[in-house]
């Protein structure tokens, strides 16, 4: 075992502070990354705070993994020393369920082990996250950054560009599809990108008018206020998708309202309270409410490969590996301070 320098809160209520991890040494098909930057989430703050509950201390967060490859087992084929790798939300699965065989590991039905409060295929062993100076993960779970990118905003993709990716592409956002994005936040502003690089119409939700301006300066094609009743009329039945990044309490109702027949609302944020659906919004016009999370391991890297093609990007604040730092991102993010990620450079 090797010794990790890292940031981590040992209680929902105290402060960061630096401790010392244990990672392992690198087996035949592991790589051992030099942490570079890290993302910093609102899962992060859900998580650290035990907003969801099932939080396990000391605990270091970070599931948006940038950094260069610095060992390699003997048997690994993926990577070399010196490659640009990235971590995302995930570490290991089973790999042999009926969801893993299909690239969804992040569904495993026996054991997703994701990248921080959580633990290894064992069970026992804790997984810590990329608020360290490294990691070390089997390359299977491991993703490959092309190079002469900016990896401070590369990083946020491996959970908000995947996020947003991988609904996009499941609900066939492309040419003659009309798009909404709900929320031009940290995943809102990714959605944008991605739909529109996808070729589809893209239309931004907002509850903020001074997001008008960005919406347009990211690719969106309209922009719309929630609150104004004249502007949800004359969207009404408009889109083919709707991606909802709101992780607040609001009424998907009236976005349902606004989808075609056979139309769809997919959840992505995660509102502490249930939602109330009332079921005309849906059997009026055989419309569907679903849910996303992250992508598997396949379609990561095909997010990150497209992303490089196209040159998208996240739209970063950059800061130090700090506890004054790390807490003041925090409270800004939770108040919508922040253009439109926060990534850690270690």
């Amino acid at each position: 075992m090797s010794q990790t320098k890292a940031y981590a809160v040992r209680a929902a209520d105290a402060p960061f502070e630096p401790i010392t991890i244990e990672r392992r040494e690198p087996g035949e098909r592991d790589v051992r990354i030099d942490i570079s930057h890290c993302g910093i989430c609102h899962t992060d703050v859900h998580q650290t705070r035990n907003e969801w509950g099932g939080s396990v201390y000391p605990m270091v967060p970070g599931h948006e993994i940038v950094g260069r490859v610095a060992q390699v087992g003997g048997k690994v084929e993926k990577f070399k020393v010196g490659d640009v790798a990235g971590v995302g939300c995930m570490v290991d699965s089973c790999r042999k369920c009926a969801a893993c065989r299909r690239g969804l590991e992040q569904h495993c039905e026996v054991l997703t082990s994701f990248t921080y409060n959580s633990t290894e295929q064992d069970k026992v062993t804790r997984t810590y996250g990329g608020y360290s100076s490294q990691i070390v993960v089997d390359e299977a779970f491991a993703l490959k950054i092309a190079l002469g990118q900016p990896l401070e905003r590369v990083a946020p993709l491996l959970c908000a560009g995947i996020t947003l990716y991988s609904p996009l592409k499941r609900w066939q956002a492309g040419p003659g599809q009309r798009v909404a994005v709900m929320g031009l936040g940290g995943l809102g502003h990714m959605g944008v990108k991605l739909a529109c690089a996808l070729g589809a119409e893209v239309t931004v939700l907002s509850g903020s008018r001074r997001k008008q301006a960005d919406a347009k300066r990211l690719g969106a094609h309209d922009f719309a206020l929630t609150s104004e009743a004249a502007a949800m009329t004359r969207l009404a039945g408009r889109f083919d998708l709707i991606v909802d990044t709101i992780s607040a309490q609001h009424d998907v109702n009236a976005a349902l309202g606004l989808l075609k027949t056979g139309g769809t609302l997919v959840l992505l944020g995660a509102p502490p309270k249930p939602l109330a659906v009332a079921a005309f919004s849906l059997v009026g016009g055989r419309k569907s409410l679903s849910g996303s999370v992250i992508g598997g391991i396949e379609q990561t890297q095909e997010m990150l490969d497209f992303c490089a093609s196209r040159k998208i990007l996240a739209d970063v604040e950059v800061i130090g590996l700090s506890p004054k730092e790390i807490a003041a991102a925090y409270e800004r993010m939770l108040k919508g301070d922040v253009r439109y990620r926060f990534t850690i450079a270690m």
